[in-house]
């Protein structure tokens, strides 16, 4: 009989044994060894690394697995839809409650408070106890928040909704990007753009359902939405069984970053991630202003109805669906900082000319700011990754969590200065807001120094 106790066949230099000629040890399971091959191969076994990954399941977390990622974005796009609502309801809310600029920035502030907060931890914790059903749980809280929101009949009571919405947001994003990293197949900048097209597609879906559904239905409309959350949970049950059933991989998966820790020092990475995170302060403020404030924009600008702005409002978010898809492969291509640098300081030209342009030209120029700066947060996410691999949901939570932060501070911020100033006036300042990316000369190439490890 030939041994074979490893994965792969018969170790080196280990010769045939007869049977009758050995002391039978583990009868479970089929292995018969004397004492002295014993011994050398525990020897063997003491050198090799407790890390170390089988071929089966090296060759499966290098397999990409594109029905769970195009499950988990389907489901990101019903998510981010059913979140969407909220921005997309804020004329009607305005116009029933006689809310102010800065209160429908505080509605924002709360949602994206929530989903940010929470975000980081709940990624650091999963990173540590992996909670498949987890995302489940997140799409149940979102339920529950979007039927609040179609029975709430003041301020108070409209802020607890959207904080509940934003609670099941903080628990699908990192949890979700994990599963996408899982099912990645080391094509990372791929999966998270595959991953994050559903989300931005939901986001410019949202905004069309709500002109179809909402405003002509008004607000108890919102219920129907929940139909979406259902659906959300009963899929994402099945997706928490695979990934329950392939958390073995999560070892293999964690050791495909470029450094694998060791290129770059501490202080450097610390550097980096600080520089991203300003990064995303700078396309976050920007998006709030977009997505809070566009359709109010449009309609003091040009006099459109509510139902004309909120058409532009999708065409700007479709635009941002779109880039999200080039911004991904584009990174794997080319590497991720120059797709960093070309998304976010890229889109200035088109951002400063915006507030002064004609209708036709407007709606032009947001359809290129949205291809452009959505091109950035997968390559941001994934060059993230890649600085400290193996923590991917605490990652995920970190600039996830972030991205909502800044969106919730922006949308408050500028919802105060348009009460004090004007929305032109918002838009004029924002404009600048790109101009940050030029920080981007400061990250280290991860490319070059994977180059150099080797």
């Amino acid at each position: 009989m030939i041994l074979n106790t490893f994965s792969g066949g018969q170790p080196p230099n280990t010769l045939p044994l007869k049977a009758s000629a050995v002391t039978p040890l583990f009868r479970g399971q089929g292995l018969f060894l004397n004492k002295p091959v014993v011994r050398s191969i525990h020897i063997r076994a003491l050198k090799t690394p407790a890390t170390t990954i089988g071929p089966d399941a090296k060759n499966a977390a290098q397999s990409t697995v594109y029905a769970i990622l195009f499950t988990i974005s389907f489901t990101h796009l019903l998510n981010d839809m059913m979140q969407s609502v909220i921005p997309a309801i804020y004329p009607l809310l305005k116009r029933n409650y006689h809310f102010s600029f800065t209160q429908i920035g505080m509605i924002t502030f709360t949602f994206q408070l929530t989903a940010s907060l929470l975000q980081p931890f709940v990624g650091f914790y999963t990173d540590i106890k992996p909670k498949p059903y987890s995302l489940a749980v997140g799409m149940t809280f979102t339920l529950l928040g979007l039927l609040a929101l179609s029975m709430a009949s003041g301020f108070p009571f409209i802020l607890l909704a959207v904080a509940l919405i934003g609670a099941g947001s903080s628990v699908f994003h990192p949890e979700s990007s994990r599963v996408a990293h899982l099912a990645s197949g080391g094509k990372k900048g791929l999966a998270q753009s595959i991953f994050q097209l559903g989300g931005n597609a939901g986001s410019a879906i949202g905004p069309l359902l709500a002109a179809l559904i909402i405003v002509p239905f008004g607000q108890f409309s919102i219920a129907w939405f929940a139909l979406a959350a259902i659906a959300g949970i009963l899929i994402l049950v099945q997706v928490g069984k695979w990934y329950g059933g392939h958390l073995h991989l999560k070892k293999a998966s964690a050791k495909t970053g470029p450094l694998n820790g060791q290129a770059l020092s501490t202080r450097k990475v610390a550097a980096a991630i600080s520089i991203l995170l300003v990064l995303i302060f700078s396309k976050y403020f920007y998006m709030a202003g977009m997505t809070s404030y566009f359709t109010f924009f449009l309609i003091d600008k040009f006099h459109l109805s509510v139902q004309q702005s909120q058409l532009y409002l999708f065409a700007f978010l479709a635009a941002v669906a779109a880039g999200t898809v080039i911004g991904g492969p584009l990174g794997d291509r080319f590497g991720r900082k120059y797709v960093i640098w070309g998304s976010i300081l890229g889109a200035a030209p088109f951002t400063m000319l915006l507030p002064y342009a004609s209708l036709g030209w407007t709606v032009v120029l947001a359809v290129l700011i949205g291809v452009v700066i959505a091109s950035a947060f997968s390559a941001i996410l994934v060059y993230a990754t890649d600085l400290v691999p193996g923590k991917v949901g605490m990652i995920a939570g970190l600039f996830f969590g972030f991205a909502f932060g800044m969106g919730g501070i922006g949308s408050a911020v500028l919802g105060w200065l348009a009460d004090r100033t004007s929305i032109d006036h918002v838009f004029k300042i924002c404009a600048f807001l790109p101009l940050i990316g030029i920080i981007t000369a400061f990250l280290p190439n991860l490319q070059h120094q994977k180059a150099q490890s080797k």
